[in-house]
């Protein structure tokens, strides 16, 4: 996906700069009260009216309901604490990005989940590969590519759209391919993107940025990135294969496969930093 760090990096900056913490409410006063402050004289005759009562009181009055006290009563009475303020690990990743870009493999921060299996990352493939959003992103990509003239041998015209349009989304589809299921499948790795959250804007930045070459596998841990880096290599290399033949060269292939990682880059600072433009700039509306 095509992200222009424009204008990603001002709405990092600007929803970074809008989070304040939450200040904790004082407890309340009252907590602190005792006896000590009755004069010695009231608080004497106070014990002595409670002595006055005859012991034989409750012959007197056979049929005189007794309070009782349920534990169920007991539970909504006993007072819980003060609710804790929400914090940065509130914040959540949403299944898209301002409804149009896809955000399936963003994990929200501090959240905990199973290892992915082999059915869960075909799913993933499907769905940044067959999304209505993805045929829209494959759409102007090609658009751009014809008005850039990048490919001169594919033309112009309806023809020249058709042919940027299909190249496109094969580029797309065989990326998906590989860095989401192939590769993670054989070395066991997780393709999800697990946001940080926390900790200053440069630290959350160089985060996302270093999830290009670690990952973690499916037991939690970190490990390399082979599926970034091999498979978008092998991806590069694949197209190859459809390209015309100026396009087939080492260097036109070294050329898409840094462009990839590149745009993967991008994403994972989108992704980062979603949770808090969606909270603080967008106020939660998607």
């Amino acid at each position: 996906m095509k992200i222009s760090p424009v204008l990603v990096l001002p709405l990092c900056l600007l929803a970074y700069s809008s989070c304040a913490p939450a200040a904790t409410p004082p407890s309340g006063p009252l907590s602190s009260l005792s006896p000590s402050f009755l004069p010695a004289s009231e608080f004497s005759s106070s014990i002595d009216l409670t002595a006055a009562v005859p012991a034989s009181a409750d012959a007197t009055l056979p049929d005189a309901p007794q309070a009782q006290t349920s534990p169920d009563t007991q539970t909504k009475d006993t007072p819980v604490g003060p609710a804790v303020p929400p914090g940065p690990a509130s914040l959540h990743q949403t299944k898209r990005i301002l409804f149009i870009i896809p955000n399936f493999r963003s994990v929200s921060a501090d959240e905990k989940l199973p290892p992915t299996t082999t059915p869960q990352k075909f799913k993933l493939l499907l769905q940044d590969t067959f999304d209505y959003s993805a045929f829209a992103e494959t759409a102007v990509l090609a658009g751009m590519g014809e008005i850039q003239n990048s490919e001169p041998e594919f033309h112009s015209g309806f023809p020249g759209y058709a042919r940027y349009y299909w190249h496109s989304f094969a580029d797309l589809a065989d990326g998906n391919l590989m860095t989401e299921f192939l590769y993670p499948v054989a070395t066991r790795e997780d393709p999800r993107y697990y946001t940080l959250g926390h900790g200053s804007f440069l630290k959350r930045s160089v985060y996302s940025v270093t999830r290009l070459a670690i990952t973690r596998n499916n037991q939690g841990h970190n490990t390399v990135n082979v599926s970034e880096v091999l498979g978008n290599g092998s991806a590069s290399a694949i197209s190859s294969l459809y390209y015309p033949s100026p396009e087939r060269t080492w260097t036109k292939v070294g050329q898409r496969w840094v462009l990839q990682v590149g745009i993967d880059g991008l994403s994972n600072l989108l992704k980062e930093f979603w949770p808090d433009i969606n909270r603080n700039v967008l106020h939660s509306k998607y």
